[in-house]
């Protein structure tokens, strides 16, 4: 089955209600907590994506040390992108809503790290240079940090928001056809 089968309305599983919500009121205190928190640090899920991160960079840079600087950020989002396949493929909403969120939730702070590009005021792990600083410094983009982190920022809560619609419109489809 390809990818673009998995996304038709067919075979998916039946969605339990309590599944539904948890990720539902999971998504809302992650957002909540970003919007309101000066730090943005979730810890439990937070220092996971940073383990991804930092492991990222030393497993790209077996095939590039040009690339090295990019691993913690594709680490970080290819991790969760490869849960939402994942799910997707065994047509189990939930798992593909939570893997989306988590997607999200790392957007959120790459986007708080490309915003410190310049200030460089973020504690870094081990105190090493600032990926973004070196990344938008390659593209000639630097004095743009806060402007291309504040649209990862919009692009993470819009994905966030989004899955937890799609997930919830589904849920009602089910409802609905189970009414009937």
């Amino acid at each position: 089955m390809s990818f673009d089968e998995s996304l038709s309305d067919a075979g998916w599983k039946p969605l339990r209600p309590v599944a539904v919500y948890a990720v539902g009121a999971a998504s809302a205190l992650l957002l909540a907590i970003h919007a309101v928190s000066a730090e943005g640090w979730i810890p439990l899920v937070d220092s996971a994506n940073l383990a991804l991160h930092e492991a990222g960079h030393p497993i790209i840079g077996l095939f590039s040390n040009q690339l090295m600087v990019y691993g913690g950020t594709i680490f970080q989002l290819l991790f969760p992108a490869l849960v939402v396949v994942h799910f997707v493929r065994e047509r189990d909403a939930v798992g593909a809503a939570t893997g989306g969120v988590w997607l999200g939730e790392n957007l959120l702070n790459i986007a708080r790290y490309m915003a410190d590009a310049r200030e460089q005021v973020l504690p870094l792990v081990g105190g090493g240079e600032h990926d973004w600083t070196e990344i938008f410094s390659r593209w000639g983009v630097l004095s743009r940090d806060v402007r291309i982190a504040g649209f990862t920022l919009w692009l993470g809560y819009a994905l966030m928001l989004g899955v937890v619609v799609w997930l919830w419109r589904r849920f009602k489809e089910q409802q609905t056809m189970e009414a009937m």
